[in-house]
């Protein structure tokens, strides 16, 4: 198992039965992940929901991600955000290298994870780039992308979480530290910018075409060979999913798009050339 490898090669079986399997180490790191998931989407509190009709707090959709918790910090649901876990855990034992980015945080708990992962695991050599405009979403340019005419998400305000805020996120878990990058601004202005050789993990949550289409642009060429880039809104929005399918015929992407939950997907980076100067020689296969 992953978590197996991992827990040996970092060390922890020395304080339990060498004779057998390490239970309790693995459960130890499964409970932290389970408790952290449960607190970030505020289901201990049974949160209720901001949309619909506000109703009493709903089990299946936050498991799915189906809501906006009002007061927890991560929308993404209990299924996308252990998987996300999963896929910091085998990156790190796997020694894929790279740090991890996620496009559109809302209020920051889905790089809280990861950086709460990278702290258990004494990981200190990755960092967790969290980058949002932290004023809500563009309003849509239908000239220069058509996909996206009639999604003007910039009229929600319970999406334009302030930097201070999300700020708040990591401090209230006692994980805002220098491993913690904020990259605030449009991504047509800031992603290409972003200070990092390459990526382990990549995690879009734009929402439309046009924010998609430039984080792929300007970060995939930085994914590492066995990394992962994960998409949030895939099935949920026709826009997103578009532009994803656009990039991935573009460049010739073959690798298998595997399903999460109704809406969140991953593939895993293999035998693409994909590549910019900057990481031609150590992230390509």
């Amino acid at each position: 198992m992953v978590l197996r490898s991992l827990i040996q090669r970092l060390g922890f079986s020395a304080v339990i039965n060498q004779q057998g399997p390490l239970p309790k180490a693995e459960r130890i790191l499964d409970l932290y992940v389970d408790v952290m998931i449960r607190s970030l989407t505020n289901s201990l509190y049974q949160d209720p929901s901001m949309i619909g009709r506000g109703e009493a707090f709903d089990l299946e959709n936050r498991v799915n991600g189906r809501d906006w918790p009002k007061q927890g910090f991560s929308m993404a649901g209990h299924k996308r955000l252990r998987s996300l876990a999963d896929q910091v855990i085998e990156t790190v034992q796997n020694g894929v290298p790279g740090d991890f980015i996620e496009t559109g945080v809302w209020r920051g708990g889905a790089c809280a994870l990861v950086r709460g992962l990278y702290k258990a695991l004494d990981v200190s050599d990755r960092r967790v780039f969290v980058a949002d405009s932290f004023q809500g979403l563009p309003p849509p340019d239908p000239d220069s992308f058509p996909q996206d005419k009639n999604l003007d998400l910039s009229i929600y305000p319970e999406l334009a979480i302030p930097l201070k805020e999300v700020k708040k996120t990591f401090e209230a878990y006692g994980l805002l530290d220098d491993q913690v990058q904020f990259v605030e601004g449009w991504f047509k202005d800031t992603l290409h910018k972003v200070d990092s050789q390459c990526f382990s993990i990549i995690r879009l949550d734009g929402d439309l075409y046009e924010s998609t289409i430039q984080a792929l642009d300007a970060l995939y060429p930085k994914l590492s060979a066995g990394g992962y880039l994960i998409v949030d809104d895939y099935g949920a929005i026709p826009a997103c999913r578009k532009a994803v399918k656009d990039y991935r015929t573009t460049h010739g992407i073959t690798s298998d798009i595997h399903e999460i939950d109704w809406t969140g997907v991953y593939w895993q980076r293999v035998g693409d050339s994909i590549s910019n100067e900057r990481t031609r020689n150590e992230n390509v296969l």
